[in-house]
């Protein structure tokens, strides 16, 4: 999807722990039972981004991980942002 241009969504505040936003299409699955960590991202029901600031066991796909944290609860904030996806199209 990132190959044409970044891919904008609008996610929610769900539960205190995540954020989770819409595609707009299915993508290819492979769901499997995890915990996940502060940093995850992952795929829900094949049509939704989650992206973790606290932990939940469920059945995703993962798809990536933040491995800096430092202002990651500030910049997901207490309710509903605007997360942009893009690919870093340097070589080395």
């Amino acid at each position: 999807m990132m190959e044409s241009g970044p891919v904008v969504l609008q996610m929610r505040d769900y539960a205190g722990f995540e954020k989770v936003g819409p595609l707009g299409k299915s993508l290819p699955a492979s769901n499997r039972q995890m915990t996940t960590q502060a940093g995850d991202i992952v795929l829900y029901q094949g049509d939704q981004i989650v992206m973790f600031y606290g932990t939940n066991s469920w059945s995703y796909t993962r798809i990536g991980h933040i491995d800096d944290l430092t202002g990651w609860e500030d910049a997901l904030g207490d309710g509903d942002v605007t997360v942009t996806f893009s690919m870093d199209n340097q070589a080395g």
